[in-house]
């Protein structure tokens, strides 16, 4: 096993499926947002909140590289907008594997719990209709950069070990 990292939207469940397949590989299970939280002593609401969306990416990058240079197999549970800034894709595509789990907004809508939303700084005050249709939007704004994904897996409607088997299928195989 080498580096996978899990990238997709909020809730597509990178975190549940990246624990999940750290114990079938036996491997490591590092999520960069509870990384960049105990970094920061803060939540990542509120570095986002208090110090700003740069600040918190800056955090997020230098966690990444911790993690891609520490070189151990693991799998990794990217936030949601960590592919998104500067480089980050290319640097993850070059240490390991990448896999975007992709959902539809109305599937991760309706996985959210209300916890899920309050926890989410730029979900917090939507209603449904509401939340659907930022996701939405949001979600174009990243589709190129989730594309960039060595593995794209459609999710909707496949249970965790359909996913976990079909990314076990078509990574172990890949060159990484």
């Amino acid at each position: 096993m080498t580096m996978l990292f899990l990238v997709g939207y909020m809730g597509c469940g990178k975190s549940t499926l990246g624990k999940k397949l750290a114990r079938r590989l036996g491997g490591t299970f590092v999520d960069t947002d509870s990384l960049v939280e105990a970094r920061e002593g803060a939540s990542v609401a509120d570095v986002f909140r208090y110090e700003g969306e740069q600040r918190f990416r800056e955090a997020e990058r230098a966690v990444l590289d911790e993690v891609i240079a520490a070189g151990e197999a693991a799998v990794v549970s990217t936030g949601g907008g960590l592919p998104v800034w500067g480089d980050n894709m290319a640097c993850m595509n070059a240490a390991g594997c990448t896999v975007y789990l992709r959902r539809s907004a109305q599937e991760i809508a309706g996985r959210l719990s209300p916890y899920g939303r309050r926890k989410r700084p730029r979900l917090r005050d939507l209603d449904d209709e509401q939340l659907v249709a930022f996701m939405e939007r949001d979600m174009a704004t990243r589709e190129p950069f989730y594309g960039q994904a060595t593995l794209v897996v459609d999710c909707n409607g496949l249970s965790d070990d359909e996913i976990m088997d079909y990314i076990l299928s078509h990574t172990a195989s890949s060159s990484h």
